[in-house]
């Protein structure tokens, strides 16, 4: 089986790499144009980790260049394709709103266009928790209205959504999008909240607590994130039109007030705290609903809790100390 993962050196395409390469009858290809911001050391160690697996082969393109990402597709003829490439982030799509349509939805258009015309079997897409914006209802449901982002970041989420149903409906085209919850796990993004707060308290920093941490957040681990994507893979949509949507998450919430006290009790620390007001483009809380995803996979999607979950988190920290 061979399989394109497009942002490849991000966090949860380099744990899917990883998963993946464990089958032996499974070529990885992999994608990423190394986007110079706070991560890129991550990055890099990433790929290097990733470069000791013989069935795995990575190239530096960036999906907005159409004509080296065609060669690409026509010299190893993919399978099935999961597109992670994406500038991430609510914050930074305020200050440069450019690169978000630049890469999110033009980039993404490449991509839909290269699945389509070399008649992929199935594209997998990330999309996010961030379409639901500023929800009322909980859990938050895949047929829920999805009009009140918070973020142009989220906005470009729901139109590669759009743009995935129509050209699922009008050429035949496979495709799932994911809504991923608040990943996280080993080699997570430094911009993340639960990176700051261990980092902070293995640096004696202050952290800075917006809304007070009255926050509520879906906190997903990355195991039952790749576990999920795996299985998801080969199981293409089933209805008339080849698309669907699901929620990628733990089906629990919890407050960012609470998930620092668990921090602090795994530490055995306690941490500054210096609280600020709610941010912009910020909501104050995700919360998926996981019976779309559990009846389709025909099991119980989350195995690993969030007590689990920090205390793996913590354990590698620890490691990355050393």
């Amino acid at each position: 089986m061979k399989i394109l993962i497009t942002g490849v050196a991000g966090f949860i395409g380099y744990h899917l790499a990883e998963k993946l390469t464990e089958t032996k009858k499974n070529i990885i290809y992999g994608v990423d144009n190394l986007f110079i911001d706070e991560n890129l050391n991550y990055k890099k160690r990433r790929l290097n980790l990733l470069s000791s697996k013989k069935n795995f082969i990575f190239k530096k393109i960036d999906i907005r260049d159409i004509k080296k990402l065609k060669n690409f597709f026509k010299k190893y003829s993919f399978d099935y394709v999961i597109n992670l490439a994406a500038i991430a982030g609510v914050r930074m799509s305020f200050e440069n709103p450019k690169v978000y349509y630049e890469n999110n939805i033009e980039g993404y258009m490449n991509i839909l266009l290269l699945s389509k015309h070399f008649k992929i079997k199935h594209l997998v897409h990330a999309s996010s928790s961030s379409v639901y914006g500023d929800s009322y209802k909980f859990p938050q449901e895949e047929i829920n209205e999805c009009d009140n982002q918070t973020s142009f970041y989220g906005s470009t989420k729901k139109i590669n959504e759009s743009m995935s149903k129509a050209f699922s409906k009008n050429f035949n085209l496979p495709i799932t999008c994911l809504r991923f919850f608040t990943v996280y796990g080993p080699y997570s993004r430094r911009d993340m909240a639960i990176y700051k707060f261990i980092s902070s308290a293995y640096n004696n920093k202050k952290i800075i607590l917006n809304n007070k941490g009255n926050h509520f957040r879906d906190f997903t681990y990355i195991d039952d994130v790749i576990s999920m994507i795996t299985k998801i893979i080969r199981k293409k949509p089933t209805n008339k039109i080849n698309f669907n949507i699901f929620n990628i998450g733990s089906g629990k919430s919890i407050s960012l007030s609470n998930l620092i006290k668990l921090i602090e009790k795994k530490l055995n620390f306690k941490l500054q705290i210096k609280n600020s007001n709610f941010k912009k483009g910020d909501v104050f809380k995700t919360h998926a609903s996981i019976k779309k995803i559990n009846k389709f996979l025909k099991r119980k999607v989350n195995t690993i809790s969030i007590d689990k979950g920090i205390e793996n988190y913590i354990d590698w920290y620890k490691g990355e100390l050393k």
